[in-house]
């Protein structure tokens, strides 16, 4: 055989054996639990034939321990670029049937170097994390490595869009670049997440806890918040990632896609008209507002299932990408908390990072009251959410729909705190509090005078309300700049949108702020 006929029969092995991975009977182990290959998870993320993988021949350079002995190519994590969408992407799959997925010093460089491709050419970046965490045979080597990764991501915070899934384990160190990144994903019954396990939980503090109670999917995607999106499978969470994309730039200094979706600008809906209830107690789903307004009822929510009295997510209207926040007065009459203050000042920064609109449903009472909430820190917590929509310099929407009281109601993107264009249903009521409370708090002693206390409270309720709760007093002093018939929704928020589409403010030159965490 001819030396170049040698050469490439060698060539075709060792890219054989970076296809492979692992051994056989771990591909099968995973595809047994309902689980993907990394490589197989990569597939599906391209677009088919773009997949262009780099760093396929790493091997590690460990000697200790054996593992000079222990030699596989691509050493456990797969990386490279393609097109999602059509659009340039970056990513790396940690592949769990080599060593576990565990961080070397040799991976770490691997995704360090395509971290820094995909800063250099602003396009999006992907991590698959399925991985046993730090390599011990390679000590200090392996944590090094991850300090290189987190250092990559906060870097390219606000610069790249960076989406985290968690495909399988994910501990210790390792689960705090997926924290720095933008969005996480985490599987159903497959995926955890957590800093101590419970070994050593229990080891420390006596407590016993399982795997998925401590950090499972479903934990992080409805109490502690750190996921964004629960996924049924590897599929799943794949697609997700391919939507999810659909609505971002590649870049900070990119606009967002704008797509043809067929949908009428001029078109209005009548089932708006009467979908607040006459009662002010009564509660309905912002949910319903928010698909009937934007292109095609598409309405993509993150953290859905995390502090549901808040609604984040991403929508089009006339094919531009836009950011929705809305108040949801199905969960806790819509109030402001902890939870959804931290979720939505996130969200609202996202998209102020990558020149995403902004539109605000608005219907909130006010900020939950309690001990719970004030030793919790609600005031600084409250105070990222103002500060985040202070800070937003894109075009910012506000739609007033039915409470709009005290705090919270300057909170939600108000006028005063530079929101673009201000708009309001007639059932829209701005007043420092509703108006059972603002009668105790202003007639309390005239009522306990009265003749019939509770005749009279009911007749001052009824004035406190013909005078605070409409939207006309706001608009006369020009904080709202229309009040709007509810069918025409969708139409006037376009016309906004386009007026508002080469809008240029800046911020005081600074280093950076001090967010009040």
């Amino acid at each position: 055989m001819k030396t170049t006929g040698v050469k490439l029969l060698e060539l075709k092995e060792r890219r054989k054996a970076a296809l492979l991975g692992g051994r056989a009977e771990r591909t099968k182990k995973i595809h047994d639990a309902g689980r993907l290959t990394a490589r197989e998870r990569v597939n599906l993320l391209f677009d088919p034939g773009t997949f262009q993988e780099l760093g396929v021949f790493v091997t590690h350079r460990c000697i200790d321990f054996g593992m000079d002995k222990q030699k596989i190519v691509g050493d456990g994590v797969v990386a490279g670029h393609g097109k999602v969408n059509g659009r340039l992407t970056y990513v790396f799959a940690q592949d769990f049937t080599v060593f576990g997925g565990t961080m070397s010093e040799a991976n770490a460089a691997k995704i360090c170097r395509l971290m820094d491709l995909a800063l250099e050419n602003g396009a999006p970046i992907i991590g698959l994390n399925d991985s046993g965490g730090a390599r011990i045979q390679e000590g200090v080597a392996s944590l090094g490595g991850y300090a290189d990764v987190f250092l990559r991501n906060t870097l390219a915070s606000g610069v790249i869009p960076q989406i985290s899934a968690i495909m399988g384990p994910c501990a210790g160190g390792a689960v705090y670049s997926p924290a720095i990144t933008d969005f996480i994903l985490m599987v159903d019954h497959t995926s955890y997440m957590f800093v101590t396990g419970p070994n050593v939980i229990k080891a420390v503090t006596n407590e016993e806890v399982t795997f998925e109670e401590l950090g499972g999917a479903r934990i992080h995607s409805t109490k502690s918040g750190v996921a964004h999106y629960l996924a049924k499978n590897d599929q799943d969470c794949i697609l997700q990632i391919r939507r999810l994309l659909q609505f971002l730039p590649q870049n900070n200094l990119d606009d967002p896609p704008r797509l043809e979706t067929g949908d009428d600008v001029n078109r209005t809906d009548d089932t708006l008209n009467s979908i607040v209830p006459d009662n002010p107690k009564e509660a309905y789903d912002m949910i319903e507002i928010v698909k009937r307004v934007v292109d095609n009822g598409d309405f993509l929510e993150i953290q859905p299932l995390y502090a549901q009295n808040i609604i984040v997510g991403f929508a089009r209207l006339n094919g531009r990408s836009v950011g929705i926040v809305g108040n949801q007065p199905k969960v806790l009459a819509g109030v402001l908390d902890i939870k959804s203050s931290n979720k939505g000042a996130r969200f609202v920064r996202f998209c102020d990072a990558f020149n995403i609109p902004l539109v605000t449903f608005e219907d909130v009472p006010g900020f939950l009251p309690g001990t719970e909430q004030e030793f919790g820190g609600i005031i600084k917590h409250g105070a990222k959410l103002v500060y985040a929509y202070c800070e937003a310099t894109v075009p910012k929407i506000t739609l007033i729909i039915r409470k709009a009281y005290g705090g919270a109601y300057i909170v939600m993107s108000s006028k005063h705190i530079r929101a673009d264009y201000n708009v309001a249903w007639p059932t829209a009521e701005l007043a420092v509090m509703g108006a059972e409370g603002a009668v105790s708090v202003l007639n309390r002693k005239e009522i306990e005078k009265g003749r019939d206390p509770e005749a009279l409270r009911r007749k001052l309720i009824e004035e406190y309300n013909e005078k605070f709760a409409n939207p006309y007093i706001a608009a006369e002093l020009g904080y709202v700049d229309d009040v709007i018939e509810p069918r025409e929704t969708r139409p006037k928020i376009i016309a906004a949108l386009e007026s508002l589409e080469n809008k240029r403010q800046s911020l005081p030159q600074k280093k950076h702020g001090n967010l009040p965490l």
